[in-house]
C-alpha cells in the first residue's frame, strides 16, 4: 500500500518517492510510487495535480490502497523521483473542504439534520441538506461559522479504536467499519472524513453562503470558503459598483433604483402596447375583406407578431401570413380559422430554412432567407393552397 504523506502533514508540498510501476493507460500512464504526497479524488474533494519526475500529474485516484498518479508520459521503474503537488489548488481544496465542515456542523447540530450530499465543484461548494431552511437560519449559520473561524480553533484528526469509535458522537453518510478517520473541529464538527485540512479554523479565512434553494426533502446551499469567498465578495461588488453607476445610485440603495426602474419600464410597455394595438388595428382595417394576406414587416416581438397576424385575420375574410424581421432572419406567424397550415408551414421550413409548426388553424416559426425569397415563395400561387 502506498504511504500516504498528505495524512501525516497535508502541508507537505515537495517529496521524494520510488517508482513502483508504469502502465500505459487510455488517460495517460497509471505510476505507483512508494510515498506519495498527492491526495486521490475521494470523499467529495477533487484530485491532487503537480509535476512527478518531470511528468504532469493530471489525476490521481486510489485502487486497493495504492494510490495511482496518472502523467502525460511514462515514467522509470525503481527510481526515485521527486514530486511537486499544485499547491495552490490543494490549498483552496483544504479552504473549501474545511469550510464546509464547519458549515455542516454548525448547521446540523443547530437543526438536527444530516449532510447528505457535498461537492466541490469548480467555483463553488455544493452540500444538500435534509432539511427546509429559511433565508434567516442561512444567515445565522453563516455568521457562527465565520465567527468560529476567527476564533481559529485547531482541528482534531485522530483513527479511534472500534471501541472509541462506537462511544463517538460524529458524522457520517453510511455506516463505517475498520480503521476510521475522524476529523473533528473542537465546538463545530465531528465527521468521519479521508480529506485534507487546514491546520486550524483561522487559515478557512471566511465562509460565505451564495445561494440555498429547496432541493428534494431539503435545501442544496452553495458555499464558498477562503480565496474563494474573497473573489466571489469582489465579483459581486464590482457588478453593484457598476450597476449604480448605470443608475446614478448609491452602492447601497442600487435594489430599490432597480424596483424604480423596473416600475417605469413596466408604465412603458403597457403605453407602447396600447400604441401598438391602435396600429394593428388601423391596418386590420385597411385590409378588411381582402381574403388571404400575406405581410413582411419590421422586427417586432413574437407576441406582437401573433397579435398582428390575429387582428389582421379576423377581419380579412381569409388567411393571414406575417413575417417581420430583416435581412435573412425573420419570424413568421400564420393563422386561418377554416384550414390546416401545418403542411404549408413544413413546406415553408423546407424551401426557406426554417423552423417551426403549430395547431391547424395557427404556425409559428422562423426563417433564415430574405423578403425576396419569403414573396417567391408565395408568389404566383395562391398563398394558403
Amino acid at each position: 500500500m502506498t504511504e500516504k504523506l498528505y495524512y501525516n502533514d497535508p502541508f507537505c508540498k515537495t517529496f521524494t518517492a520510488t517508482i513502483l510501476s508504469c502502465t500505459r493507460e487510455k488517460s495517460g500512464y497509471a505510476v505507483t510510487l512508494d510515498r506519495t504526497a498527492f491526495y486521490p479524488e475521494g470523499g467529495g474533494q477533487p484530485a491532487d495535480h503537480g509535476v512527478l519526475g518531470g511528468a504532469s500529474v493530471t489525476d490521481t485516484r486510489e485502487k486497493d490502497g495504492e494510490i495511482l498518479h496518472f502523467c502525460d508520459r511514462p515514467l522509470p521503474v525503481g527510481e526515485a523521483v521527486e514530486g511537486e503537488i499544485d499547491w495552490s489548488r490543494r490549498f483552496d481544496f483544504m479552504q473549501q473542504h474545511s469550510g464546509e465542515h464547519i458549515v455542516s456542523g454548525i448547521l446540523c447540530g443547530k437543526f438536527h439534520c444530516d449532510n447528505v450530499g457535498f461537492h466541490i465543484g469548480h467555483d463553488l461548494v455544493t452540500i444538500d441538506f435534509n432539511a427546509r431552511l429559511t433565508p434567516e437560519d442561512v444567515l445565522e449559520v453563516e455568521r457562527l461559522a465565520n465567527r468560529y473561524v476567527w476564533e481559529d480553533h485547531p482541528i482534531d484528526i485522530s483513527f479511534p479504536s472500534p471501541d472509541q469509535l462506537e462511544a463517538l458522537d460524529y458524522r457520517s453518510k453510511k455506516a463505517l467499519t475498520g480503521q476510521v478517520r475522524i476529523v473533528a473541529w473542537p465546538g463545530a464538527d465531528c465527521c468521519a472524513c479521508c480529506g485534507t485540512h487546514v491546520r486550524s479554523s483561522g487559515q478557512v479565512g471566511m465562509i460565505k453562503l451564495v445561494s440555498c434553494q429547496n432541493f428534494r426533502e431539503g435545501v442544496r446551499i452553495e458555499l464558498a470558503a477562503g480565496g474563494r469567498a474573497l473573489d466571489w465578495s469582489n465579483r459581486i461588488s464590482r457588478q453593484n459598483t457598476l450597476v449604480s453607476q448605470l443608475l446614478s445610485a448609491k452602492p447601497d440603495a442600487t435594489a430599490a433604483a432597480v424596483e424604480r426602474l423596473q416600475k417605469e419600464l413596466h408604465a412603458l410597455h403597457g403605453r407602447v402596447s396600447a400604441l401598438e394595438e391602435e396600429d394593428f388595428a388601423r391596418k386590420a382595417a385597411q385590409y378588411a375583406g381582402a381574403g388571404d394576406v400575406l405581410l413582411l414587416e419590421p422586427p417586432m416581438s413574437p407576441e406582437s407578431l401573433r397579435k398582428l397576424c390575429g387582428a389582421v385575420q379576423a377581419g380579412c375574410g381569409g388567411c393571414c401570413a406575417v413575417f417581420a424581421g430583416e435581412g435573412e432572419s425573420y419570424q413568421y406567424a400564420a393563422g386561418c380559422p377554416d384550414r390546416d397550415l401545418r403542411p404549408l408551414c413544413k413546406e415553408l421550413n423546407a424551401a426557406l430554412n426554417g423552423r417551426g409548426g403549430g395547431k391547424p388553424a395557427f404556425v409559428q416559426g422562423s426563417v433564415q432567407a430574405g423578403a425576396e425569397a419569403i414573396r417567391g415563395f408565395f408568389g404566383g400561387r395562391h398563398p394558403f393552397s
